[in-house]
């Protein structure tokens, strides 16, 4: 596992120590070795975490003839089947690390061998006879890849820092990202909130060469045939998951698993154990008094596999403050997903014992997981109700009493019925995401109503389930999912690995009917089918829960002051992008008990420090118009100021 980064400076110089700059901002994902590859065209570094072949792999790597150049952030499982290929076709190797395969595999199948690897990769690839530089990602956009078109030339790097070390790269802040980005809690790819810096596509190649870039999907799905019945389903999926597990496995350093005693964690666990000859050591974070906790389920699971156990409890009184902080320059980007927080803390307890784990990311999305794919199906039923009827039962669910909950009673069901107002797909986003239409318009100076709409029109609920669950694989789980991982286990030097995301069983996936991964109210149908006479009964029948913080209940108590001292009248304003007064009452109602924003309060919150961390500006040619202005200042003149003290 590594970070990487590169700039050309075909036709410009580049700065002096640029290149250093860059690498000394990732560090913390590979702190074991740090490379540079300087020529008259191009400048490639990489940092190291060694995982495979601890003596040997170093980057970048350079063919036989010097000509093409590599830079690898990642892992490919299947690398000993590609290595074997590449033996028989004349290819010598050197090392056990599959970085030199990647390198070789491009030098045999040229563009088209990023379609072979099984596995999550970023892939820069200079070729020096043609000036030609070649970006990868993997399919499920599990390793970030970011880039720059910056006057002729490309920079490119695992972090958006990265390209911040270059000083003509300019940090404002993209608009259209940050309307997304309040609606639905992540930005959505190509975006990011810096704008000029794009991500590459999950499945994607960038070619860039003589200042023009062009870009390929590669990542496409191999359509397959569906099994023929339930059985025979949970059959192939059992041992797709055993042989997905036990690449996964395969490291020279310290290995575990990440587990949540829910059913996917515990269904990588069960294939981990069968795996082993000795004893797993398994990682988990608790929430003991909170409604949210799993510890008893987390122990049951444990015990039942006989693992070497390990778990911090999360509460109130740990250094949440500072964690927070620390998670604003890791983050790269601002996620509003507060599973960030036990996340780090996860991470940071694991990499006490291993340098590896395991998880479970990528089952919901792949076998419908959420309680928003059955909402979908009970909101086309009230649909057909005339609106005023679903506005009448929205008014009822707006008085429920508020709870401290993370996702109360009373949080769903205003968020449902607020959704069955909406088309399907706009209410698919909305029953994950933030901030409402009417709120966000409220708050930032530069809503944009249609800027959402249009880019969920991607969403295809003619297609049933599987309409939803493209949508959310291609965003949701790369954007904030997979984002949330990475960010924070790489702050930590840790490699995150999901059994669950290998090409096979994502295939396998979308072959199947809908009712074989949700069957009426049951989730992920074939899953529980296939760990029915595995895992004890009660991981089977309990209901999802989600790794996140009590941050409703959190910033009413321990947290709150915390809220106060970041999201202040004069950040906010010194943003030139929001409406205090707006933010203002959103922050009393939540303090007072009349709403639960903790969510929104949270993507603000973090939002606001990574802006002053990173020094992001509103670009100086974007002004507020007129109208805009006067709005502002009547909402000032007649909204009296909230107190917002600690008492």
């Amino acid at each position: 596992m590594c970070g990487i980064v590169g700039f050309t400076h075909v036709s410009k110089r580049l700065p002096e120590r640029v290149l250093n700059s860059a690498l000394r901002s990732i560090v913390h994902r590979g702190p074991d070795h740090q490379g540079e590859f300087e020529s008259e065209q191009v400048s490639l570094g990489a940092t190291r975490l060694r995982i495979l072949d601890l003596s040997a792999g170093d980057q970048p790597l350079k063919s036989p003839d010097g000509d093409v150049v590599l830079v690898f952030n990642g892992e490919i499982f299947n690398h000993q089947e590609l290595r074997s290929q590449l033996q028989r076709a004349g290819y010598c190797f050197h090392t056990r690390c599959d970085t030199e395969v990647v390198l070789n595999a491009f030098l045999h199948w040229g563009d088209s061998c990023f379609e072979r690897f099984r596995g999550m990769f970023a892939v820069g690839l200079w070729v020096q006879s043609q000036r030609r530089l070649v970006l990868a990602r993997d399919r499920m956009g599990i390793k970030p890849l970011y880039y720059c078109l910056h006057e002729g030339e490309i920079f490119f790097g695992s972090e958006l820092k990265c390209i911040f070390a270059h000083p003509n790269v300019t940090r404002h802040v993209c608009l259209e990202a940050l309307d997304a980005f309040l609606s639905v809690n992540y930005v959505p790819a190509p975006l990011t909130l810096v704008k000029g810096i794009v991500k590459l596509m999950p499945g994607q190649m960038l070619e860039w060469q003589f200042g023009g870039a062009r870009l390929v999907d590669f990542g496409k799905r191999n359509l397959r045939r569906a099994p023929a019945s339930i059985d025979e389903a949970s059959e192939e999926l059992d041992s797709l998951l055993a042989d997905a597990v036990k690449e996964q496995l395969v490291t020279d350093t310290p290995v575990g698993i990440w587990l949540s005693g829910g059913l996917d964690s515990s269904s990588v666990l069960h294939y981990a154990a069968a795996q082993s000859d000795k004893p797993v050591k398994t990682f988990s974070i608790t929430f003991k008094g909170s409604s949210g906790d799993e510890s008893q389920h987390i122990r049951h699971v444990s015990e039942h596999y006989g693992t070497e156990h390990v778990e911090f409890d999360l509460h109130p009184d740990a250094d949440l403050a500072e964690a927070i902080e620390e998670m604003a320059y890791y983050s790269d980007e601002p996620g509003a997903d507060a599973g960030a927080l036990p996340t780090w803390f996860l991470s940071q307890l694991t990499r006490r014992d291993a340098t590896v784990a395991l998880s479970g990311e990528g089952a919901d999305e792949l076998f419908a997981g959420y309680l928003t794919y059955q909402a979908n199906q009970y909101s086309a039923i009230v649909r057909r109700l005339p609106s005023f009827l679903r506005r009448a039962a929205l008014a009822c669910a707006t008085g429920l009493p508020v709870q401290d909950g993370r996702i109360s009673f009373d949080y769903k069901a205003k968020r449902f019925f607020e959704g069955c107002l909406l088309s399907p797909e706009m209410a698919h986003v909305f029953w994950n995401g933030t901030h409402s239409e009417k709120e966000k318009q409220s708050i930032y100076l530069f809503a944009n109503s249609g800027q959402v709409g249009s880019w969920v029109s991607e969403m295809r609920p003619d297609r049933g389930l599987q309409g939803y669950l493209d949508f959310d694989q291609r965003y949701y789980l790369a954007d904030d999912i997979l984002y949330k991982v990475d960010r924070m286990s790489m702050a930590h030097a840790l490699e995150i690995r999901p059994p669950f995301l290998d090409p096979r069983i994502v295939d396998f996936a979308a072959s199947l009917p809908d009712n074989f991964k949700l069957n009426g109210r049951t989730s992920k149908y074939v899953l529980r089918r296939l760990m029915a006479d595995k895992l004890p009964a009660r991981v089977l029948h309990r209901s999802k829960m989600g790794f996140d913080i009590p941050v409703h209940d959190w910033f009413r108590g321990s947290l709150r002051q915390f809220l106060l001292d970041t999201v202040t009248r004069d950040a906010v304003e010194a943003t030139g992008l929001f409406r205090w007064p707006a933010i203002e009452g959103l922050i009393q109602r939540h303090l007072e008990r009349r709403e639960n924003a903790g969510y929104q309060l949270w993507g603000l919150m973090v939002l606001l420090m990574w802006m002053k961390r990173w020094n992001i500006e509103l670009p100086a040619t974007e002004q507020v118009s007129e109208v805009l202005v006067e709005d502002l200042e009547l909402a000032e003149s007649s909204s009296p100021q909230l107190a917002l003290s600690s008492s």
